[in-house]
């Protein structure tokens, strides 16, 4: 019988991602990125007070930097998400009007009005949701990684979930199997220290979500993810450690959420001062300032910007507003297969009969034998 040993230690992740630095108009563009997903989800919530948009809807202000610096990284692999996708979903590519009317529920959203704020979905740039079970989705992220080393594609799966998904079992299972395979996966957790409303140190004896890499033998990396510049480095060594071959590795990213957890969180077990203190390192900011020290980009250019991005994101909002319902006949789509028999009620439910038994049955033996 093999001798049991500690998990070997990982190679170490490069110490540079080969990308080039950023010039003025590629740290604007990024900037630009951030903004529209700012201002997309403060209209979400204007729309939600409004009740336009129903159920849950949870917000990314605060966290841009994180998707716009990986989407700067990783724009051409595949990406997974949990719930606080919307911003994720921009960044990647999928249309704002798309998603605004997806939360909507309109028949133009991204996955038609069946999903919702959770389940945004576009297959056209490879985003493959929005998911609402905490944790749930971190185990398919390694079905699409088994799926890019079955075709041979030179690319990655990023999957994206909470400090509060990174104690559930799910996310340990997807842990051990993508480290055993040497998937390529980058795991990437936004700790923003509060899960649904529970401080960090509440909820777990670990702090830093990366060393749960530790127990699997699998590389990690941990940062502050406020500066988009950083981010986007950082994501893309952690990228060519996995499309190299090496396996999977996983990110703690620490970030902070400016709202409640949903629109209906009113976010009351904040220390006081602790979200002003927060946003003195605001992404939107950092990124601002060092366009205009380092690179001298005047106000004008950021004025033109932000009108920009508010013709944009307003016009999101009408075509949701202005898009047709979806029809009801179409519900079950796609969560059935095709039937035989209809799904209706009463006099049109389909029946089924089972036969009756012969006798008791015995764990263990089967009828016939008595």
């Amino acid at each position: 019988m093999p001798q049991s040993s500690a998990a070997p230690a990982p190679p170490p992740l490069p110490e540079s991602s080969g990308l080039p630095a950023l010039d003025a108009d590629g740290l604007l563009h990024l900037y630009t990125e951030m903004l529209r997903i700012r201002r997309m989800e403060e209209l979400a919530a204007k729309a939600y007070t409004q009740r336009k948009i129903l159920g849950f809807c949870h917000l990314y202000i605060g966290q841009e930097a994180i998707a716009v610096g990986a989407a700067a990284a990783t724009g051409g692999d595949y990406w997974i998400a949990a719930y606080r996708e919307h911003g994720h979903a921009l960044a990647k590519g999928v249309p704002a009007k798309s998603i605004m009317a997806e939360m909507y529920g309109k028949a133009t959203g991204s996955s038609r009005g069946h999903g919702g704020s959770m389940h945004i979905f576009d297959k056209n740039v490879d985003f493959l949701g929005g998911y609402g079970i905490v944790g749930a989705h971190v185990p398919m992220a390694n079905g699409v990684a088994w799926a890019i080393r079955a075709r041979g594609e030179d690319r990655v799966c990023v999957c994206y979930f909470g400090d509060g998904a990174a104690n559930q079992g799910a996310f340990f299972e997807a842990l051990c199997l993508a480290q055993l395979y040497k998937l390529p996966t980058v795991f990437i957790c936004e700790n923003n220290y509060y899960a649904m409303g529970t401080a960090l140190h509440r909820q777990s004896a670990l702090t830093d979500m990366s060393l749960r890499a530790n127990g699997v033998g699998m590389a990690r990396d941990a940062f502050e993810g406020f500066d988009v510049e950083v981010v986007r480095e950082r994501v893309a060594r952690a990228a060519a450690y996995a499309k190299a071959g090496n396996g999977p590795v996983l990110l703690e990213i620490a970030t902070y959420r400016y709202r409640g957890h949903s629109m209906s969180d009113p976010a009351k077990y904040r220390p006081k001062g602790e979200l002003d203190e927060k946003k003195s390192q605001d992404s939107l900011e950092i990124a601002r300032d060092r366009l205009q020290s380092k690179f001298g980009v005047e106000d004008a250019v950021f004025e033109r910007i932000k009108g920009e991005v508010e013709t944009e994101m307003q016009a999101a909002v009408d075509f949701a507003a202005e898009s047709p319902e979806p029809d009801p006949a179409v519900l079950y789509d796609y969560t059935y297969a095709p039937q035989t028999t209809s799904l209706g009620v009463g006099d049109d439910a389909p029946s089924f009969t089972l036969p009756e038994a012969e006798g008791p049955w015995v764990p263990g033996r089967w009828p016939e034998e008595g």
